[in-house]
């Protein structure tokens, strides 16, 4: 078994999924009788997902509904970094802005713990946005799945083209 195996270490949001958890939490918003009268709304707003209600007790009511179609959606909350809510004129509004890809100190990071405390045989190389990871035993590979899930990273991590 000389062949080379290898996976990618990405922090990515699937975008289908957070509009989907947008849709539904809109969609109790307008439904339910505790925010009758407080015109609140979540919207896309490009990247960013706005909330906005008539107090700041109903906007905290609306991102805790966001948050648990997120949860059920299978979304990581590290992928959305949320602004504190703010007033503007007589209305409050809050914004989640999505974070896609590792950045280079996060790669770092990552390298550094796998150099560190994985498999001798090992390889990671850092390319954009991404981590490659290498080695010819898929189980140093597995070991080094486990070592990541067990370091709390303050970003969302997932491994894709496992090879």
């Amino acid at each position: 078994m000389a062949s080379e195996s290898s996976f990618d270490i990405v922090s990515k949001v699937d975008r289908q999924e957070v509009d989907n958890a947008i849709n539904q939490a809109a969609k109790e918003v307008h439904q339910r009788f505790d925010f009758k009268g407080t015109d609140s709304t979540i919207v896309w707003a490009g990247e960013n997902v706005d909330l906005e209600s008539s107090t700041e007790e109903r906007l905290k009511a609306v991102l805790d509904v966001f948050y648990s179609k997120l949860a059920r959606r299978g979304v990581d909350f590290k992928s959305m970094e949320t602004s504190d809510p703010h007033p503007s004129g007589k209305r409050w509004k809050q914004t989640c802005e999505l974070r896609q890809g590792i950045s280079q100190e996060n790669a770092k990071k990552i390298t550094k713990l796998i150099r560190d405390e994985g498999p001798k045989g090992v390889k990671t190389q850092i390319t954009g946005d991404e981590v490659r990871v290498t080695s010819k035993s898929r189980d140093d590979l597995q070991a080094v799945q486990a070592l990541i899930k067990g370091a709390d990273f303050d970003f969302a991590v997932q491994y894709v083209n496992y090879r």
